[in-house]
């Protein structure tokens, strides 16, 4: 039998261990530079998960903002990064 007094018990050590670990990565990789590893890995818990909340919260506004409004808008680049040379021709004879 395993007891943890004030600790973790050995079975979800790992577990836990790895979502902390997690939550520091998120914010300092997606903070921009704004956090350091050992600023976020001793914040509060309340703290750093309020943090984690807001910077998903950003970046999920940014991707629904990214997103083109009309379904029918056509690009003249596909999501490859190609340009769709027959759509540019027509474009482009628009503005000689």
């Amino acid at each position: 039998m395993d007891l943890a007094f004030f600790g973790l018990i050995s079975e979800k050590a790992a577990e836990i261990r790895k979502l902390i670990l997690t939550e520091v990565h998120e914010i300092v990789f997606h903070g921009n530079g704004g956090y350091i590893w050992s600023e976020v890995y001793n914040m509060p818990i309340y703290l750093r998960r309020f943090t984690l909340a807001k910077l998903r919260e950003y970046y999920d506004n940014q991707a629904k903002s990214s997103q083109p409004k009309d379904p029918n808008k056509q690009t003249l680049v596909d999501s490859s990064g190609k340009v769709n040379v027959k759509q540019f021709k027509s474009v482009n004879s628009k503005y000689k």
